[in-house]
């Protein structure tokens, strides 16, 4: 998983990772209480770690400044960090907003049977018989669950990306196989 690999449909995988966001600083010596945005915090936040401050506005493209988590503790469903970078309260609050980052291929490999996410992007969708239902271009988390958008060349469809319509992902095959709900795709 390197952050330089394309897809089979030409696009680039992301360099860099997005992986928390700073919500607010903490206290007087410069801690900051960070939103997760990772499925494994607990190895990406912890003590010894470097991680990279990007912008507030989830860019990737501009050059991320390296930080240093110093200490790292969980705290109201996110974490309380303390990165060498931030001596105070005053810096902390300079950083609210900020997008922490990691290069991609830093990124430890999702658990058996599980993906990023952002590899979904890319992925040829298929029914189960093999008919070609279009390409994965967007994934978006709302209210009714994961939801995949598919091109379908002249047209988008969003379907449930979840049991029991997913049937098989393939990462290295960049293949998706997906019965969509009945009568979605007439």
């Amino acid at each position: 998983m390197t952050g330089d690999a394309s897809s089979a449909s030409g696009r680039a995988r992301p360099a860099w990772v997005i992986v928390g966001r700073i919500r607010r600083a903490h206290g007087i010596r410069g801690e900051v209480v960070v939103e997760s945005l990772t499925a494994s915090p607990e190895i990406v936040f912890a003590a010894g770690k470097r991680l990279f401050a990007g912008s507030a506005k989830r860019d990737t493209t501009t050059a991320p400044v390296p930080v240093h988590v110093d200490g790292a503790e969980p705290f109201q469903q996110g974490y309380r960090l303390r990165l060498s970078e931030i001596p105070d309260r005053t810096v902390a609050e300079q950083w609210n907003g900020r997008y922490l980052l990691l290069p991609a291929e830093e990124l430890p490999e999702p658990e058996a049977g599980a993906v990023y996410l952002r590899d979904l992007v890319g992925l040829r969708v298929e029914r189960p018989g093999g008919e070609a239902i279009g390409e994965v271009i967007a994934w978006y988390e709302l209210p009714q669950g994961l939801m995949i958008e598919v091109s379908r060349g002249r047209d988008t469809v969003l379907l449930p990306y979840r049991d029991p319509f997913v049937q098989s992902v393939d990462i290295s095959q960049r293949r998706l196989v997906i019965e969509p709900p009945e009568g979605l795709l007439e």
